[in-house]
């Protein structure tokens, strides 16, 4: 009897990122902009938006909340995915820092998405490891790339292993030398980005 069970449809590849920034910057921030670039270069090109959060564009220094900042991310990757045509469950997001934590919250939330790209997690503030921002890793069914420092004070790679060991969609990881920011790595960011939305 021939088999009847259904072939699950093969996942596309991803039709764009939209990054953003870390709580101190803007969407102009050099290793962003670096990878918008090195993805432009890509045959096809990965089309990048670079997106600030509200607190930002009003000129204000206090980060947003998570409500705000999900609910700017869930409109803002519409407006995205709606001007390349696909649904956002075709789009990358993430960013460095706090900007990657709040999209990793958002896709968490159930904002439909085809991986995350985490620059520089913070998993903790610098020397409080007690206080974990990874409570919603658990719903992070999607492919997910931390790209880090080996001296992060907001999480060693000890502590990310650990962590991400909770996310249920497959993680990779790629530590660099270096501490938060990832002094001069722009490059190296930018092609382990380009390297892995190739997998996908």
């Amino acid at each position: 009897m021939p088999d009847t069970t259904p072939t699950p449809p093969t996942a596309l590849p991803p039709r764009g990122l939209i990054l953003t920034p870390g709580a101190g910057a803007s969407r102009d921030h050099h290793t962003l902009v670096a990878v918008e670039r090195r993805l432009a270069a890509l045959d096809p090109p990965l089309p990048t938006e670079l997106v600030d959060f509200p607190y930002r564009l009003a000129g204000k220094r206090v980060p947003d909340r998570p409500p705000v900042a999900v609910a700017h991310l869930r409109a803002e990757a519409a407006r995205f995915a709606g001007s390349l045509g696909v649904g956002t469950d075709a789009l990358l997001l993430g960013g460095r820092s706090y900007g990657g934590r709040m999209c990793s919250m958002a896709v968490a939330e159930g904002l439909p998405a085809a991986g995350l790209v985490l620059l520089s997690y913070p998993l903790h503030p610098p020397g409080k490891p007690e206080r974990l921002r990874v409570e919603h890793f658990g719903d992070l069914q999607v492919p997910v790339l931390f790209v880090s420092g080996d001296r992060d004070p907001f999480g060693s790679p000890e502590e990310l292993a650990e962590h991400a060991a909770a996310i249920p969609g497959p993680v990779t990881t790629v530590t660099l030398r270096g501490a938060h920011d990832v002094r001069g790595k722009d490059d190296d960011v930018a092609a382990a980005v380009a390297d892995w939305a190739r997998t996908l």
